[in-house]
């Protein structure tokens, strides 16, 4: 059973502020959700009904804006009745995980991993089975064996699915998810979604966008075993809101709702108010402006880190860089950890070491974690910071 205990990342988070380093560790934006967005929630707590509670499930209106937003983002209708607001998209996986599983059912996970994941299994006492994401032969993108998958599939009860991916920033291709959907029907496993970071795809090496594929609509033969967990916090620059929903099957809808209410009885009232004003921000904002805003930034700091020699595959969406640290002079022979706290102490920038997103100790033993999604000044200063290293 795997131990639960402390995030690393937020940890990362404290010791940034205490060594004033530049936090590019913990993965959220600093600059401020769109004016709308914070209007409404400012409006929203000026009425007395909205600071009470809300129905458990959510608010209605804002759960017929999340059916609308998929409807036309996606061309995916989907009912109220089958929409949960949760208390961001960590609530909605955990809320996920205890619907469908019971204690020691096997839930398959991708590594590199966030590290709630693991975690999250451990609280509800399921056994999480790894099934490991490596670099392509061509050092392009990250790929798992379908072998391996076949395996760890078997006598499973869930997968949780991350794409784009946190950490490396692999987009999972179409073809990719087709042989997941089918050997996860094959096997009678659920699928766990989380897709907080969709409307980060950046284009492939030759200008092709990549897009963000949702799954129940794309397969509709798997609609009956995928639960989509999603939130505002990332896209909307509202980590700190704590508002998700998750999209489940009609025939889990109840016992969803039944786990969530009993967890946590709502999400905040006063943000689901003001989701409505972020679902219905125009869809240039979802398509253009969100994709363009991090993908200059993650090529930003990567040619940076690139020429102090770091390892870099560049990511193909969400706004990390997940990077290879053995080709850095000063960080030669350092375990992640000791890596990591190099970083911060002596050069000033906080990033994550890259052993956290494993659950196999022999793996991720030379990565670092840097989140690109802080300000255009927090980046400069960061890239300034990481150039007293030098490439071995």
């Amino acid at each position: 059973m795997p131990k639960v205990q402390e995030s690393v990342i937020r940890k990362m988070t404290r010791l940034a502020t205490q060594y004033n380093a530049v936090n590019l560790s913990q993965g959220f934006p600093n600059e401020p959700p769109p004016l709308k967005v914070r209007l409404a929630l400012a409006n929203a707590v000026m009425t007395d009904v909205i600071n009470q509670y809300s129905p458990p499930m959510g608010r209605p209106d804002a759960r017929r804006a999340v059916s609308a937003y998929y409807q036309r983002l996606y061309g995916y209708t989907v009912s109220e009745d089958d929409i949960t607001l949760t208390l961001g998209a960590t609530e909605a996986v955990a809320t996920a995980l205890r619907t469908i599983g019971q204690p020691r059912n096997k839930v398959v996970i991708f590594e590199p991993f966030h590290e709630l994941y693991p975690s999250q299994c451990g609280i509800f006492y399921l056994d999480p089975v790894f099934v490991t994401l490596r670099p392509s032969d061509d050092g392009s993108t990250w790929s798992y064996d379908e072998a391996e998958l076949k395996d760890a599939l078997k006598g499973a009860t869930a997968l949780i699915l991350n794409t784009p991916h946190n950490p490396t920033g692999k987009v999972f291709q179409q073809n990719e998810l087709k042989n997941i959907v089918d050997l996860c029907i094959q096997t009678d496993v659920y699928i766990i979604t989380d897709e907080i970071y969709e409307h980060m795809c950046y284009p492939d090496s030759n200008g092709k966008q990549r897009n963000h594929t949702l799954i129940p609509h794309a397969f509709p033969e798997a609609r009956d075993r995928v639960l989509v967990c999603n939130s505002l916090g990332k896209s909307a620059s509202a980590t700190g809101w704590r508002l998700g929903w998750c999209l489940h099957p009609p025939h889990l809808s109840d016992t969803y709702r039944g786990v969530h209410d009993q967890m946590v009885a709502m999400a905040p009232h006063p943000m689901q108010y003001a989701s409505l004003a972020y679902l219905n921000l125009p869809d240039e904002y979802f398509t253009q402006q969100l994709p363009v805003r991090y993908k200059d930034r993650v090529a930003m700091l990567a040619r940076t880190i690139q020429e102090v020699g770091f390892g870099v595959i560049m990511p193909e969406g969400s706004y990390y860089l997940f990077v290879d640290y053995r080709g850095v002079k000063e960080l030669q022979g350092k375990t992640p950890m000791d890596a990591a706290m190099y970083l911060m102490k002596e050069v000033g920038v906080a990033c994550v070491p890259g052993d956290n997103f494993y659950g196999k100790s022999t793996d991720g033993n030379h990565y670092l974690r840097f989140a690109a999604c802080r300000s255009i000044s927090d980046l400069r200063n960061a890239i300034e910071r990481l150039k007293v290293l030098s490439a071995v």
